[in-house]
């Protein structure tokens, strides 16, 4: 007869368990919340100074984190701790210790934080570890973790919950880290070419910049309708009018659109500006941007993307817009009638399109998941890119790069726009087959004001931060790299 297994503790009963502890901690005369500890060292640095050979003790060592592991062997206890550098074994001898801290260490649960004074060594199984001589309790977890924490895969919970992932998930915080270190990596390279970093605004009354359909929001004291902002682009523009050269922001952006493995309604992007250059000097400085952030994780070029590799090893192939066109759709992009025709193979919606419109969606259906990359696709139809400077002699060409690796657009650039006359006849004329509120349904009167004042030729560019670090760290969902991205409301 098969034996049930047993009834797992309800997860009141072990919240009260823990909340009995904390009275315990507490009538030892100790606050189970903790107090300031100084002078406490990364447990990363620890380990480098753990000894290399047994029976060897190492020098005095103070960290603090969080116990993920508990082994009890009766006089003797190991926990894991860890922060946010590793995490490292501490062993706890119950004759090194007083009957009244004993005690304490025999309240300590999974989850709570403690502060570790000892020495290091190294275990006869090789493990790095602390010999406990002081143990201060730091604050009392009255969660009780996930089952199976070093394996949690309720991934809504996770997503909700994104501290628990960050803790119990391996990898997760690094990840996270990593993200935090790919933009400084990124301000670093352009502080270094004399870039100036600015904030514009997030409320805009006019949604320019990008084709998108933005946020709306309502201002009550002036009584009028705002957008959250759905690009960078031109304010940061009407500073290099001001004479600001070379000017970009690292900033959150608000699109009302999907939501999938790529795209989260707010995400974070940088926008930046360079006078007297054009999209070859943005090519180069995307080189040197992606490279740099490399150097910063690990310094190796060629990395993995799922089952591929990629090789960042710069240059990077340019191939033009239409040549891939070609190739791939099996027609010329400015013959209008052919592209209807490939357009209603693929089952692509044709009536009322721009012919502009359809060559992109023609495009992102035959070309793209072919750009294994990194690929600069250059020379863009002007149609397609009113805040672009036409190619010289070829004005049905715009001056723009996108940037793909493995069919993911990473980049866009232009050599910008700088007519006001041109660019005020381009806004008037906006690419039909777009609904009013998807993007720039109004003139921006005063950016052209701004123009007429004198922008200098310049080179822009966009790199969307959330994608970068996806890549970097081989995560194949936006909401892997966004500590907290957007999720229904949760039900009950």
């Amino acid at each position: 007869m098969t034996t049930p297994a047993p009834t797992p503790p309800s997860p009141d009963r072990l919240e009260a368990a823990r909340l009995e502890k904390l009275v315990a901690i507490e009538q030892l005369g100790l606050d189970p919340w903790g107090q300031r500890f100084d002078n406490h060292q990364p447990i990363g640095q620890a380990r480098e100074v753990c000894p290399t050979e047994q029976d060897v003790m190492g020098p005095e060592v103070r960290i603090a984190g969080r116990v993920l592991l508990r082994n009890d062997r009766g006089k003797l206890k190991f926990l894991h701790v860890k922060d946010w550098t590793g995490r490292i074994q501490v062993m706890i001898s119950k004759g090194d210790f007083s009957e009244d801290d004993w005690k304490l260490i025999e309240l300590i649960d999974l989850g709570d934080i403690i502060g570790v004074d000892g020495k290091t060594r190294i275990t006869r199984t090789g493990e790095k570890t602390i010999s406990a001589a002081k143990v201060t309790f730091l604050t009392k977890s009255l969660a009780q973790p996930p089952e199976k924490f070093h394996g949690a895969r309720d991934v809504e919970m996770l997503l909700r919950q994104r501290y628990i992932d960050l803790i119990y998930n391996e990898g997760v915080l690094e990840r996270m880290l990593s993200r935090g270190k790919i933009i400084d990596s990124i301000r670093s390279t352009l502080k270094a070419r004399n870039f100036v970093e600015a904030e514009t605004p997030v409320l805009h009354s006019i949604a320019g910049g990008a084709a998108a359909r933005p946020f709306t929001t309502h201002h009550n004291a002036l009584d009028m309708q705002l957008y959250l902002r759905i690009a960078l682009e031109l304010h940061l523009k009407r500073l290099m009018v001001g004479g600001i050269e070379r000017v970009y922001e690292i900033g959150r952006v608000f699109r009302n659109e999907g939501v999938d493995s790529t795209h989260n309604p707010e995400f974070t992007m940088i926008e930046l500006y360079q006078a007297y250059g054009d999209y070859e000097s943005m090519m180069e400085l995307t080189e040197a941007i992606f490279v740099n952030a490399i150097q910063v994780l690990d310094g190796n070029l060629k990395r993995p993307w799922g089952e591929h590799e990629v090789d960042y090893t710069p240059p990077w192939p340019r191939k033009k817009y239409g040549d891939l066109f070609k190739e791939h759709a099996g027609c010329d992009m400015n013959d209008a009638a052919a592209v209807q025709e490939v357009a209603k193979k693929l089952h692509i919606e044709v009536k009322g399109k721009d012919p502009a419109v359809l060559v992109n969606d023609v495009f992102e259906e035959t070309v793209e998941s072919h750009l294994t990359g990194p690929v600069f696709v250059i020379d863009y139809p002007s149609a397609m890119c009113p805040l672009t400077k036409r190619k010289k002699g070829h004005p049905e060409i715009a001056e723009r790069f996108e940037l793909f690796i493995h069919g993911l657009e990473l980049a866009n650039a232009y050599t910008e726009l700088n007519d006001p006359r041109l660019q005020e006849d381009l806004f008037r004329t906006q690419l039909t087959g777009l609904k009013e509120e998807d993007s720039m349904a109004k003139m921006d009167h005063d950016f052209v004001r701004a123009l007429k004042t004198g922008m200098p030729p310049a080179g822009g560019l966009g790199i969307g931060i959330d994608r970068l670090v996806m890549l970097l760290t081989n995560s194949h969902s936006i909401r892997d790299v966004i500590y907290f991205p957007l999720l229904r409301h949760e039900t009950e």
